[in-house]
């Protein structure tokens, strides 16, 4: 199993613990749920990108050393 997807299956629900801890309800409309929701899911895959990859290119550098 790739390193990758071990990293992704961790810190997915991290960023989603993290995400939803912020207060985003005051910048939609009331009753817009659906949106909410789509935001944090795409505000989590994001930042799990961000982190896996910054993760990976670490360890990439560090083994060269």
């Amino acid at each position: 199993m790739s390193i990758k997807i071990i990293l992704y299956c961790i810190i997915i629900p991290f960023s989603i613990w993290i995400v939803t801890s912020t207060n985003l309800d005051k910048l939609f409309k009331k009753n817009s749920i659906m949106q909410i929701h789509s935001l944090y899911f795409i505000l989590s895959l994001i930042l799990s990108y961000l982190l896996v990859n910054f993760l990976v290119d670490i360890y990439g550098t560090i083994s060269l050393l």
